[in-house]
């Protein structure tokens, strides 16, 4: 079986709404141009709805020449795939950051090397399928607003859209190594 493509998410959503499978973005029909106008909006909103593990990403970021105009000593440019920053930190530390447009404004002196830890626009060829099935009823929803101009099917599709975002959520976060409670502190609180 090929890869998950833009294009096959949507015409299986339709499919799940009760409308026609999509061939193409631009082929014409009602789902088509619903879709093309609102996907990539609803594929961005699911993927920054979590630190998921499979479009998360580090990079070191560049110190600009130009220092900010006021309130912090120093700005980094953000990478360009980035769609939400989730942490900058030096030394794995975290640090007070603040973002203004693609860039993070933060105090930090010349030597120090910063990382930006973010979210991605990751392929949909990389989405597993606890992620798909959730953008699948998600565009469905869409569908059944916009094409069958059915309220209670949309609100199917929206629940059932964020009980796999939930599952999504859970699933996704087994795949990292697993924190220890560090229990020491109730235990010497008790015993005191």
């Amino acid at each position: 079986m090929p890869a998950n493509t833009a294009i096959k998410i949507c015409s299986r959503a339709s499919i799940l709404m009760g409308g026609s499978p999509i061939q193409s973005f631009t082929e014409g029909t009602a789902e088509a141009d619903v879709v093309d106008a609102v996907y990539e909006d609803v594929a961005r909103a699911a993927l920054t709805n979590s630190r998921w593990r499979f479009a998360t990403n580090q990079q070191q970021i560049s110190r600009l020449v130009a220092a900010p105009t006021g309130r912090f000593d120093a700005a980094y440019q953000l990478p360009s795939d980035l769609i939400m920053l989730s942490a900058v930190t030096i030394n794995d530390e975290p640090i007070v950051y603040d973002t203004y447009g693609d860039k993070v404004y933060c105090d930090a002196n010349e030597t120090e090397i910063l990382v930006a830890d973010y979210i991605f626009r990751a392929d949909e060829a990389y989405w597993p399928p606890y992620f798909t099935m959730a953008v699948e009823f998600q565009v469905a929803a869409m569908l059944s607003i916009s094409v069958a101009r059915d309220a209670q099917l949309a609100s199917l599709m929206e629940q059932k859209g964020e009980q796999f975002l939930m599952r999504a959520r859970r699933l996704d976060s087994q795949q990292q190594t697993t924190k220890k409670l560090n229990t020491s502190r109730f235990i010497s609180q008790r015993r005191s």
